[in-house]
């Protein structure tokens, strides 16, 4: 039998809404009693209050990507997310705010919703969602993960200690393109810009990688004396040269199957090909370049390119010639090698190098238990919405 809830209603958490008799139509005092049957209908079959504003018919256009008005139902999934578990990315997110989200920024300080229901009610009474699509009008992408590794160090080279983590040198500013990863490994004069800016040892070269292809890390040092402590190595540039996919130099090569290379496919292939490690390496000329910080609180993430700490499961990296950082977003996708739906509300926050395109993100899975596995195996299909400020441009 269909059923005679609207689309929006069938999204809500009810499993149905009450049957209404047709003939009770004909007879005026029924039908005031039906008024009052759909009244209640329509209560028990939403969770959320329905959005009042009338969605806009008028299309953005941004650097990257069109944005096209939708209504709150046509977000798949809207309902069943712990939404408020996103509130304090989005709190976040406020401390480095444009002019589009001052007023409401402000307004977000004040309110505090309580629950999911609350926040949903403040997003849909603040923000009118948008589809992304591309310019030719494409509105399926890309999800991929990331997260920020935990790496043993040592202060000094020593046994299995021997590969840098290296700060800026003196003339990154002066050298464009800077001198490539096998340049820096092999070459005297390359060597020589790096020394004396070490910050750091790791002993796995694909730990080393590791930490440059997520723009940050956490090191577990041991210092000279023997003290133990616990930095954040942060992103502080590269040797413009071009980010080229190890995972993709295997496949082009035969030793993965698409699909397949995945970070422990990667080290995998490593433990048994050791003697080709470094061309694995060498087949992507970028080099990133780190400060130390202090790590202040475990409980907070690196900071994105916002310039604010990441929050694991709520914060992505998208092109911001797409996505505007700050900007809260709806994504549809799946958990890593699964078909189960992965839906929730997430905050624009950082970038990367292979972050590029309308309907693209990353999703920065945090640094703990099973993060860096999930993150290594996450790679799926992608929708994804923009909540805006009403009014704004």
């Amino acid at each position: 039998m269909k059923s005679t809830c609207p689309t929006h209603f069938r999204q809500s958490t009810m499993n149905s809404c009450p049957a209404i008799a047709p003939n009770t139509l004909a007879h005026g005092h029924i039908a005031r009693w039906l008024v009052v049957v759909i009244v209640g209908a329509l209560a028990a079959c939403s969770s959320t209050p329905l959005q009042q504003s009338t969605t806009p018919t008028d299309s953005v256009t941004r650097e990257g990507a069109r944005w096209v008005p939708v209504a709150w139902q046509d977000l798949p999934g809207w309902n069943t997310d712990t939404a408020h578990a996103a509130w304090p990315a989005l709190l976040q997110s406020c401390q480095r705010s444009t002019p589009s989200w001052t007023t409401l920024c402000a307004n977000a300080q004040r309110e505090q919703p309580a629950n999911d229901a609350e926040m949903r009610s403040w997003l849909m009474r603040h923000l009118q969602p948008y589809r992304v699509e591309s310019l030719d009008g494409g509105a399926a992408g890309l999800m991929t993960g990331y997260f920020e590794p935990l790496v043993d160090a040592r202060r000094r080279p020593g046994g299995q200690y021997r590969v840098a983590r290296h700060a800026p040198p003196a003339d990154l500013a002066t050298r464009h393109p800077y001198w490539t990863r096998e340049q820096l490994q092999t070459l005297p004069q390359a060597q020589a810009s790096l020394r004396g800016h070490e910050i750091a040892y790791v002993a796995d070269p694909l730990d080393a990688l590791l930490l440059q292809i997520q723009g940050s890390g956490r090191l577990r040092v041991i210092e000279p004396d023997g003290r133990v402590r616990t930095i954040r190595l942060a992103y502080a540039g590269n040797n413009d040269q071009p980010y080229r996919s190890v995972g993709r130099w295997l496949i082009e090569k035969d030793e993965l199957q698409a699909g397949q290379a995945t970070w422990p496919a990667i080290r995998d292939w490593a433990q048994h090909n050791p003697g080709r490690i470094d061309e694995l390496l060498w087949a992507n000329p970028r080099y990133v370049f780190f400060r130390e910080e202090p790590l202040l609180d475990p409980a907070l993430g690196p900071r994105g390119a916002q310039g604010v700490p990441l929050t694991p499961t709520r914060s992505i990296a998208v092109d911001p010639k797409s996505v505007p950082y700050g900007t809260p977003v709806w994504i549809d996708t799946n958990e890593p090698l699964s078909n189960a739906p992965l839906r929730r509300l997430v905050l624009a926050q950082d970038t990367g190098s292979a972050i590029v395109g309308a309907v693209r993100a990353d999703y920065f899975w945090g640094w703990d238990g099973d993060a860096a596995e999930q993150a290594g195996r996450m790679r799926q299909p992608l929708r994804m919405w923009v909540l805006w400020p009403r009014g704004a441009r």
